[in-house]
């Protein structure tokens, strides 16, 4: 069984340097890192890489249905337990600052409606994620994180600044190495290298 490793985003160019779509932005880093090319897969409706990750053959996913679907594309990969314990999923996440990234496993959603998606299509939260930092940082270096529906939509569909996507492509190249090494030498050796600080 081999890992499936997740990207959630919106499809469509107005999405492309949105908040929201990290795990895409971050995705594409993976498959770089790896030189996969995406290829649209119409029966999942997504864009799908095969790489190689060290001897074990990986699946690049990026769902091309809207966030709160992700689980459509996801879940018809995932058909048993073995199977999801393969899946890494990346997303934005709004409550950690740009520049930090995060290896979680088993947790809920934490309100992330891609990520609700997709548990509700693989029936566990027991998967490991990267959560990817999309917060304005405060004077302590904190999360300034929006408040109220309309703040945190206004906030996760904005595009990304251009030197905040130089950060970002920072993030993004710990995060395909993060990927790399999930892949290698699992997840538990991940957490400890990577959620340092």
């Amino acid at each position: 069984m081999s890992y499936i490793i997740a990207g959630l985003g919106n499809p469509g160019g107005e999405y492309e340097n949105t908040r929201h779509n990290t795990g895409r932005i971050v995705l594409d880093a993976v498959r770089e890192k790896f030189d996969g090319e995406f290829e649209p897969d119409k029966k999942l409706n997504a864009q799908v890489a095969e790489v190689k990750i060290g001897k074990e053959k990986v699946t690049l996913i990026a769902p091309d249905t809207f966030m709160n679907k992700s689980g459509k594309a996801i879940g018809p990969l995932v058909k048993n337990a073995k199977a999801v314990e393969k899946l890494v999923v990346i997303y934005d996440d709004f409550q950690l600052p740009l520049g930090r990234m995060k290896i979680s496993f088993n947790k809920s959603s934490g309100g992330h409606n891609g990520l609700e998606s997709v548990i509700k299509a693989v029936k566990t939260e027991a998967f490991p994620r990267i959560r990817i930092g999309t917060a304005v940082a405060n004077a302590k270096g904190d999360a300034k994180i929006p408040h109220g529906d309309l703040k945190i939509e206004k906030f996760i569909l904005g595009d990304f600044k251009p030197d905040e996507l130089k950060v970002l492509k920072k993030v993004a190249k710990r995060a395909a190495e993060a990927v790399e090494m999930i892949v290698k030498e699992g997840r538990e050796k991940a957490m400890n290298v990577f959620n340092q600080g």
